[in-house]
């Protein structure tokens, strides 16, 4: 059945706390309530580890895999994938499925961090600094490459290490940095492309939603929300949201993501016309 599907995972990636396996619970039960729609649950919640990548890694394998199987069977039944996961590192599993079913489809990447790092060039050995690095083919993860760094646009970073900026210095990875006219420029980048979007929510400005990585200098919702605007202009290939706290602190008041959320509507409503377009193509291939 064609439709947008909606997977939560539950699994713990590289998690700094315990705040963003139930803040993607709560991404995932508001956008199955605004789409009308089921979840998919794919992995076990558990206490953070907080430890280094190999040993993140080796914990996650399980869960990962499933997930991967996952979105395997959504792009097999031709959904388009929604998914809300706790922390990037869950794109390890993600994002080469994606590239192996749409090579074409340029992978947006929001984010205040490139991760672009890999165990040879990481200073701070967190897994997560790694989670778009695998799937370019940078490091074998073990769960699958096949994404080009040129189908790939970095959007909202401003905390680069060294290996990171010398990737976008030489052309390898485009990079649209914050600042006025974002846009216009990320129009330009993803030219026309069908698009594939990643968004961390440590892209936004401080204070705006808990995340675990605080970095000043990043997008308003209202930045957020006219970058969605672009990318509904091209063919959606599917949305992953990370790194949603559900409170500001451990045993806090829960945070309601639903400004987040809001912000999303140009791509989410994208994501359905891509599959009604596809839809009324593959009804006329029949007649």
């Amino acid at each position: 059945m064609m439709d947008v599907a909606i997977t939560l995972f539950q699994g713990r990636v590289a998690d700094h706390n315990n705040l963003a396996i139930p803040g993607a619970k709560s991404v995932a039960r508001m956008l199955a309530d605004q789409l009308g729609l089921g979840i998919t649950v794919v992995g076990t919640p558990a206490p953070a580890l907080n430890a280094g990548w190999q040993t993140e890694l080796d914990a996650a394998m399980p869960d990962l895999r499933a997930l991967a199987a996952q979105l395997d069977e959504v792009f097999a039944r031709r959904a388009r994938p929604l998914s809300a996961t706790n922390r990037c590192a869950a794109s390890l599993a993600i994002l080469p499925v994606v590239a192996r079913h749409r090579p074409d489809v340029c992978v947006v990447w929001f984010d205040a961090h490139a991760d672009l790092n890999t165990p040879s060039t990481t200073d701070s050995d967190y897994l997560g600094g790694m989670a778009l690095s695998g799937p370019a083919g940078l490091w074998e993860s073990g769960l699958g490459a096949g994404l080009a760094l040129s189908n790939v646009v970095l959007v909202g970073q401003r905390d680069l290490d060294a290996a990171e900026v010398r990737l976008i210095e030489s052309g390898a990875v485009t990079h649209v940095p914050p600042g006025p006219e974002l846009a216009d420029r990320l129009r330009a980048a993803v030219a026309g492309r069908a698009v594939y979007m990643h968004l961390d929510c440590d892209v936004l400005n401080p204070g705006i939603v808990p995340t675990d990585y605080v970095v000043e200098d990043g997008l308003s919702l209202d930045d957020l929300h006219a970058a969605c605007a672009v990318l509904a202009e091209s063919e959606m290939i599917g949305l992953e949201i990370a790194e949603f706290q559900n409170a500001w602190e451990e045993g806090g008041e829960p945070v309601s993501p639903a400004h987040l959320i809001a912000a999303l509507a140009p791509v989410l409503k994208a994501l359905r016309r891509s599959v009604q377009l596809q839809a009324a193509g593959q009804m006329a291939e029949h007649r």
